[in-house]
């Protein structure tokens, strides 16, 4: 049997980890004026193929749905009509109040509307690939219902949401003293609510709300999220998107004019851990879509009810949740490697474990290759259709540090480095979720185990792999790689800026110097002078210049490396002017983030490729936060 404990991969990385902890530098707020220029874009570059998306939209040439009516239509619900509800919910929705849910795959609920809800912002891409007008999001009927007014809805809509329960595991520990009623049954979406499932231009959709007001999981909150947050969240899947990184898509952002909650937050430039302050908090909702949102704590909720014969179905419900996962998130995959309709339901498990293995596997190394980290790991915040989901706690590395982790509940154990033994932990996870399954085939159950065995060395497989791609090498060198890591370090380089720099494959450290943000002794100049060197040889060899140029090379490395990063500190004036009602610099992050990769306007550079300046450095909201949202 695999266990956990089998992280190769990760000790591999962790090996290189240096003991000292790099200090983020950044600007005061003050300084950050909005700017109104011109953005110029060159053609948006093919990524290569590191990540593998397994459901692209195709952009629709025109606009095809450009009324509430035309976009009603196109609702189909698969998980209510094929999924159990549960049977102490009431049929109405109106289930607001925390309390324990036993059985069931889903509580039928209505979202809490915003009070007097005022357009922020839309996905106008996402609304593109799926053949949406934009003028749909300053709809009456369409804002009404993206805003928690589904009374606004037309049939086949339904004017009933659904929130969905799950377990709670950490690192393959479970958990369930968290929940209020210390049995784990009090766990899921306490304010997200899904609205809407279609089919929309040839792919299943399912459209959540967060923020949405309180559900059976609530836990005893009133169910709602800040405008803060809600714009970190909505800019977050734009940029992860436009990175090439598998993500939940952006979709809508309103803000109630009325409504405002209190929040625990930072007094300006408090250097405390924790939050210091009490804040007032403008209410808001945002949208987020994704083929479903099935986690892989939704298949452990249903696994460990089958192991405790928590009621008669329990066994039955367990194979119908992994039998649905199939549907909504494997099912044309699937049908190519096995010829689906052909297939035992063993086998067709056994490739489910195969294919979220690289999913997922996939997934982190593009995290690391991007500088993300997730914050907080756990099974309940991993999409069992192998995206990225749920971004509260994330952040994005700036000074380099393996041990980055923004958030000050998660711990080095979800620090930057550490995210692919968090992977493992979450697909074993999955692995004895769905196990129970196979009980019956013996010859699958083996199979299905050997997937499992092979997690760490497919994740290093990726790792390794994007490790070589984001250098320009066609393949990995661990010595190379093991002495870049540490004068990275020692230099406290930008993540970002650095890899960007060396895209240009410069052969003078001098290049690479508006990346550090200490200065370098002569005898560190001169180790950096050995790798480049050293490198240089590598990538003009491994690209053999007969066969593709130094500029070839040095726009593949430009394709994987963006030049614009995520950066909190550049964030803040968005959402601290947007809870002013000023919106202006949300749609102007938008824009650029939605870029990453290209080489932008002279004014865009000068205020958006800048390195951490000192003033930020440990400011509590800035350099770390809570999860308050």
């Amino acid at each position: 049997m695999a266990t956990v404990d089998n992280r190769s991969a990760s000790r591999h990385f962790r090996d290189l980890l240096l003991t000292s902890r790099l200090v983020g530098q950044a600007p005061r707020l003050s300084m950050l004026a909005s700017i109104k220029s011109s953005i110029k874009h060159e053609p948006f570059p093919t990524i290569r193929a590191i990540a593998t998306m397994s459901y692209p939209s195709k952009p629709s040439a025109e606009p095809c749905v450009t009324t509430f009516d035309e976009f009603a239509q196109l609702a189909d619900y698969s998980l209510m009509e094929t999924l159990n509800a549960d049977p102490d919910a009431t049929e109405d929705g109106n289930d607001h109040r925390a309390r324990q849910v036993f059985s069931g795959h889903f509580v039928p609920v209505t979202p809490t509307p915003l009070p007097e809800p005022e357009y922020v912002a839309h996905s106008s891409t996402f609304f593109k690939e799926l053949g949406l007008s934009d003028e749909l999001a300053l709809n009456e009927k369409f804002r009404h219902v993206f805003s928690g007014d589904i009374s606004a809805a037309r049939e086949p809509m339904r004017q009933v949401g659904w929130a969905t329960g799950y377990a709670l595991s950490i690192y393959g520990t479970e958990y369930t003293q968290q929940c209020p009623f210390g049995t784990g049954n009090g766990y899921g979406d306490g304010r997200a609510i899904s609205v809407f499932e279609g089919i929309i231009n040839g792919q299943r959709w399912e459209m959540q709300l967060k923020g949405g007001g309180p559900t059976p999981y609530c836990r005893g909150a009133e169910g709602r999220a800040v405008l803060r947050s809600s714009v970190r969240e909505f800019l977050a899947q734009e940029y992860m998107h436009a990175l090439g990184v598998p993500t939940s898509r952006a979709f809508t952002l309103y803000v109630s004019k009325s409504e405002t909650v209190t929040r625990p937050w930072y007094s300006p430039d408090s250097h405390s851990i924790d939050p210091d302050i009490l804040m007032d908090n403008p209410v808001a909702i945002s949208t987020r879509v994704a083929p479903s949102f099935l986690r892989v704590g939704q298949l452990e909720l249903f696994a460990r009810r089958d192991h405790s014969n928590a009621h008669p179905s329990a066994s039955k419900e367990l194979r119908m949740i992994v039998s649905h996962l199939i549907e909504r998130e494997y099912k044309s995959d699937m049908s190519q490697s096995l010829g689906l309709a052909d297939q035992s339901y063993a086998d067709q498990l056994v490739e489910l474990a195969k294919l979220f293995r690289q999913r997922l596997t996939s997934l982190v190394a593009n995290w690391l290759r991007v500088g993300y980290c997730q914050g907080n790991f756990n099974s309940d915040n991993c999409a069992a259709g192998g995206f990225t989901l749920d971004y509260g706690p994330f952040g994005f590395c700036e000074v380099f540090d393996p041990w980055f982790q923004p958030w000050i509940g998660g711990g080095e154990h979800f620090s930057f480095f550490n995210q692919p033994a968090a992977a493992e932990a979450n697909y074993h996870m999955f692995w004895k979720s769905v196990r129970p399954l196979l009980a019956e085939d013996a010859e699958a159950l083996e199979q299905f185990d050997q997937v499992r065995h092979g997690f760490a060395e497919a994740m290093q497989q990726q790792i390794q792999k994007m490790w070589a791609t984001k250098l320009g090498l066609s393949e990995y060198h661990p010595e190379l790689f093991k002495q870049l890591m540490q004068l990275m370090a020692q230099s406290a380089v930008d993540y970002t800026i650095f890899f960007r720099e060396l895209s240009h494959i410069p052969d003078d450290v001098s290049a690479l110097k508006k990346s550090f943000y200490v200065k370098a002794s002569q005898q560190l100049d001169e180790q950096w002078q050995s790798w480049l060197k050293s490198w240089r040889d590598l990538v003009i060899k491994g690209g053999d210049l007969a066969k593709i140029s130094i500029a070839e090379i040095s726009t593949n490395m430009k394709q994987t490396n963006p030049k614009y990063a995520w950066r909190e500190w550049l964030i803040i004036p968005a959402y601290q002017q947007a809870m002013q009602g000023d919106y202006t610099l949300v749609k102007e992050l938008q824009e650029v983030l939605s870029y990453p990769y290209d080489e932008q306007s002279q004014e865009v550079e000068d205020k958006y490729y800048l390195l951490k300046p000192k003033a930020f450095s440990n400011v509590g909201g800035v350099s770390h936060y809570s999860c308050s949202s």
